[in-house]
């Protein structure tokens, strides 16, 4: 299988382009030019080729696209815009990549890049989250889950109960769609029950359900509470529709000192964090070179 390195080639006509006009342009400019010329150059046909970037992964079937990708991973070619985009567009690539998350480290994570939240690929990432396994990925395809979360909130009910990852079901139910006694007790329990005062606030906040208001209202009116704490019930409260107006003196707090001890109301922090400094940089300004 032939491997083309697009990337190598757009950097080489990039660094001749800048070479070309050197000066020319704020470096505000090129943030804006270099990505349209990218953009260009998927439609440039390469001459060697007799094909552009665009057309020549248009061409390939299904299992070509994804075998090109593995290959580049496995082979240390860098990985084109236009072959992910290019996978990305066929629906039918989706099963080809499912068995990728459980691959290398370098290829699943093109696969879990270019899935998503594709509700395909959801229970696999069920299963990847209650598995061993990098906690960095784990984390990542747990993003994904909770913006489908309703897909999987029975699954998710069922491994709670049995006590697995708790904590990442928790997650999940709280992203789930408000409305279910289950799921709303079982948030609110967590919540009375747990010393973890602001996760499970946050968690209440993320589910939407308003029936939670009078706890989130007693919990905050309690005088030990700590700042950090009431920040984030006062938030949750908030978040659900509710006020809490209430002035409350945190004074002697360790996190409510901290901050306020650093507060700069009333004064011109720019002049502050100027002082002392070189002129800052400034867009009117071309580069010496």
């Amino acid at each position: 299988m032939k491997l083309y390195d697009f990337d190598g080639m757009f950097d080489e006509k990039l660094s001749a382009y800048i070479t070309k006009n050197a000066g020319k342009y704020k470096e505000s400019e090129w943030e804006n030019i270099i990505p349209e010329m990218y953009t260009k150059f998927g439609d440039t046909v390469i001459k060697s080729l007799g094909v552009t970037p665009n057309g020549y992964y248009r061409s390939l079937s299904d299992e070509e696209l994804v075998k090109t990708l593995c290959a580049h991973v496995k082979k240390n070619v860098p990985v084109s815009e236009f072959l992910c985009r290019a996978i990305e567009e066929r629906p039918a690539c989706v099963p080809l990549l499912l068995p990728l998350l459980g691959g290398e480290d370098g290829v699943k994570q093109y696969a879990v890049n270019i899935l998503g939240a594709d509700p395909r690929a959801i229970p696999v990432y069920m299963d990847i989250v209650t598995a061993d396994g990098d906690e960095d990925f784990k984390n990542q395809c747990l993003d994904f889950i909770k913006e489908q979360a309703d897909l999987v909130k029975d699954k998710a009910l069922d491994f709670y109960k049995k006590g697995t990852e708790r904590q990442i079901m928790l997650e999940i139910l709280s992203r789930t769609t408000a409305g279910d006694d289950e799921v709303y007790n079982i948030l609110l329990n967590e919540f009375r029950c747990s010393a973890d005062v602001q996760e499970y606030a946050g968690y209440l906040a993320s589910y939407g359900d308003e029936r939670a208001l009078p706890y989130l209202l007693d919990k905050i009116d309690e005088e030990g509470i700590s700042y950090p704490e009431f920040q984030e019930l006062k938030y949750a409260i908030e978040a659900l529709g509710g006020e809490y107006d209430k002035q409350r003196d945190f004074t002697g707090d360790e996190y409510y000192d901290i901050i306020h001890s650093h507060d700069v109301s009333g004064t011109d922090i720019f002049a502050a964090f100027n002082e002392g400094q070189e002129e800052p940089y400034s867009d009117d300004k071309k580069d010496d070179n």
